[in-house]
């Protein structure tokens, strides 16, 4: 890491906030993403209603206001509540679960159309063979349902990574010291903002060549014996 003043290792700790951020809200917005495809896909009206409005409230609403309600407004919003019913209780959050919590719930919407997708492009014919050896709905959807929807959701989940790793930027108005953050605290102690904002770039895009790369690396190793047409 360049010294940059005296200040690249600030960056470098923010780029390690950021990776870990980005990889936690990944891991929940992939479950988000399930819980979101299973109920879309569902026999059940709650269900699909439940997962209708999910998707089309948090995908219509702007990330970083999300970001805003759940680390300001909803801590405040609980005191005051609490205040009504005579209890005086001051809630901290902690940013970093803030963060990523709802980064994840974010671009779990995302990833719920995703793996919709997905399982809709699996031939039902193979669920119907697998009943009609006898497995249970739960042993089909591991054996044969599930490592088949990663081959066809890894690109559109890929895309989603993408988006999602460049968004954990926006959890720097919350002061968790991510690459952001950390950026715009040294350019204005050295008064270089084109320096640290242009570095900072820099290292976004080298994140997103290296995932590009890995992601590719995923493909290949998903569609394994798959012939092509």
């Amino acid at each position: 890491m360049l010294d940059l003043k005296g200040y690249g290792w600030m960056l470098w700790d923010g780029v390690q906030v950021t990776l870990l951020v980005g990889i936690c809200a990944m891991a929940l917005a992939l479950l988000m993403g399930l819980l979101g495809a299973w109920g879309k896909l569902s026999h059940s009206r709650t269900a699909r209603t439940a997962a209708d409005t999910y998707t089309t409230v948090i995908r219509g609403v702007p990330e970083l206001i999300l970001i805003l309600i759940v680390y300001y407004g909803t801590p405040t919003l609980i005191q005051g509540i609490l205040e009504s019913f005579g209890r005086d209780v001051i809630l901290d959050v902690n940013p970093f679960l803030a963060g990523f919590i709802t980064i994840g719930f974010i671009y779990g919407a995302f990833a719920t159309e995703v793996f919709r997708g997905a399982f809709l492009a699996i031939d039902k014919g193979q669920i119907e063979a697998a009943r009609a050896v006898g497995m249970s709905k739960a042993l089909a959807f591991r054996r044969i349902l599930l490592p088949q929807v990663w081959r066809f959701a890894l690109p559109g989940l890929g895309n989603v990574w993408m988006v999602l790793i460049k968004a954990t930027a926006l959890i720097s108005v919350i002061q968790l010291p991510e690459l952001l953050r950390n950026a715009d605290i040294a350019a204005r102690a050295v008064r270089l903002p084109f320096t640290f904002y242009f570095a900072a770039s820099l290292i976004y895009l080298a994140i997103t060549i290296v995932s590009m790369l890995a992601l590719q690396r995923a493909e290949t190793w998903a569609n394994r014996g798959i012939r092509r047409a």
